[in-house]
């Protein structure tokens, strides 16, 4: 966390531009505290140049502002275009205190950021911690929604919404699976790892003898979200159902027919199901590229998917950056798309890659709807945080106003997460008075909300 965030709190954080609005600056401790004087204040924004070459467009301006009573000092103003703006307190001639503040064009206002995960997996497929422990980590990690995805398996994500039903928490947890449908013959293969996120049921369960019907069986109750979804098939009625399908579809030069209409067959199903269906790492290296270029570029021309896992949870630069790549290049092409960023984790501990991509949205509010809505809005950044230099893709707008969120208001926002998650491994594992302390701290987020973003 930047000290100026230990130093001072600055509320609001982001507004709307070109209304007149008063930001307070409130000391955090005797060490930061403003002497009972006029301090000079500079508005600097940032996307205009400076005024020493660019006097009539810069649009800088000095403020002569006194404490008040309760030791902060307060700036109204009114700051011009969708951009940062520096703050800087001068304490003399030549030092000054520099902080940050966002205004924003209308469109964008009312919709709040959330940062959360689309893609990961639990013991109950093939990772290592069980699902309520893996949402509360990752909500102690700063997450705000996530969707337990794991492989051919739907009540996962069911048994992590389950576990804190009955406790007041902020964290939306989401249903989800990663779909991998049944092989048969030469003639009915289909491996393009797909993610179904916030489906109201279950595709993979759809098939009789899918992992998901042996294991727990096939009550709907654990199959959908509320108890509607369509009956179960064989694996001969899906390969059936798939090759009925084939004959609608135009089939692109150069791929697999039944792997081509069988993505497009689950595309639409999660469709169905009020789901998001999400193309995961195509240039994810196992033995060679996962998905054969091919038939992403088939894929991409087509818009099969509702969005793209443009950053997923390897470190090696085949996966993120060749899908870096793709996504740009489609674009250049007049072919935008949706992205999300995703961990994919197997382990919410002591796992390298267990926090190195996120999906950061704007929405209205936090649930299962609008964060869907908003994805499939183009309203999200895939956020990349290999390195310590974190690194984000998508439209040059919103990655400049998830950049200033990133660093003034989600080093903030994630201590209030720490403690929620922390509360909620305890309610899981038994600790006493868990529940109580949830209820007591509930609402904090909104209210936090609420003081930094004057919507």
């Amino acid at each position: 966390m930047k000290d100026s965030l230990h130093n001072y709190d600055v509320f609001p954080k982001v507004f709307p531009a070109g209304k007149e609005i008063t930001v307070t600056v409130k000391p955090l401790g005797a060490h930061a505290d403003f002497e009972k004087r006029e301090y000079r204040v500079d508005i600097c924004p940032l996307n205009q140049g400076t005024p020493n070459d660019y006097p009539h467009f810069s649009g800088f301006r000095t403020l002569n502002v006194s404490p008040d009573d309760d030791g902060c000092i307060r700036v109204t103003d009114t700051f011009n275009g969708e951009q940062e703006h520096y703050i800087r307190i001068y304490t003399d001639e030549k030092k000054y205190i520099q902080l940050s503040v966002f205004s924003l064009d209308e469109d964008l206002c009312g919709l709040y950021p959330f940062v959360g995960d689309l893609h990961m997996h639990t013991c109950r497929s093939d990772g290592r911690q069980a699902p309520a422990i893996v949402a509360a980590n990752y909500r102690r990690h700063g997450y705000d929604f996530l969707a337990i995805t794991d492989h051919r398996r739907y009540y996962p994500s069911l048994e992590a919404i389950n576990a804190f039903r009955d406790v007041p928490i902020e964290f939306n947890l989401v249903t989800g699976e990663e779909v991998h449908m049944p092989k048969g013959d030469e003639d009915h293969i289909n491996d393009v790892h797909i993610v179904n996120f916030g489906g109201k049921y279950s595709v993979n369960a759809l098939v009789k003898d899918s992992a998901h019907n042996l294991e727990v069986g096939e009550g709907k109750d654990l199959r959908s979200l509320d108890g509607c979804c369509p009956e179960t098939m064989t694996k001969e009625e899906f390969w059936a159902d798939v090759d009925e399908y084939m004959k609608t579809v135009d089939i692109p030069e150069g791929v697999e027919p039944f792997a081509y209409a069988c993505c497009k067959y689950i595309f639409d199903e999660i469709r169905k199901a009020d789901g998001l269906g999400i193309f995961a790492h195509p240039t994810w290296i196992s033995n060679v590229f996962q998905v054969p270029a091919a038939l992403t570029k088939a894929l991409f021309k087509d818009r099969c998917f509702d969005a793209f896992e443009v950053l997923g949870g390897e470190s090696y630069y085949e996966q993120n950056g060749y899908q870096t790549l793709i996504y740009y290049e489609e674009a250049a092409k007049g072919n935008r798309v949706p992205i999300v960023g995703s961990t994919d984790s197997h382990s919410s501990i002591n796992n390298r890659n267990g926090f190195i991509c996120s999906t950061m949205v704007f929405a209205p509010e936090n649930t299962r709807e609008e964060i869907i809505k908003a994805v499939k809005g183009y309203k999200s950044v895939a956020i990349d945080t290999i390195s310590t230099e974190h690194r984000m893709v998508g439209p040059f707008r919103l990655v400049n106003y998830a950049n200033f969120l990133y660093r003034e208001f989600f080093p903030l926002h994630d201590e209030l997460c720490y403690e929620e998650g922390r509360l909620m491994k305890g309610y899981v594992t038994g600790e006493e008075n868990a529940a109580e302390l949830l209820k007591a701290i509930s609402g904090r987020m909104k209210k936090q909300r609420e003081k930094y973003f004057a919507f």
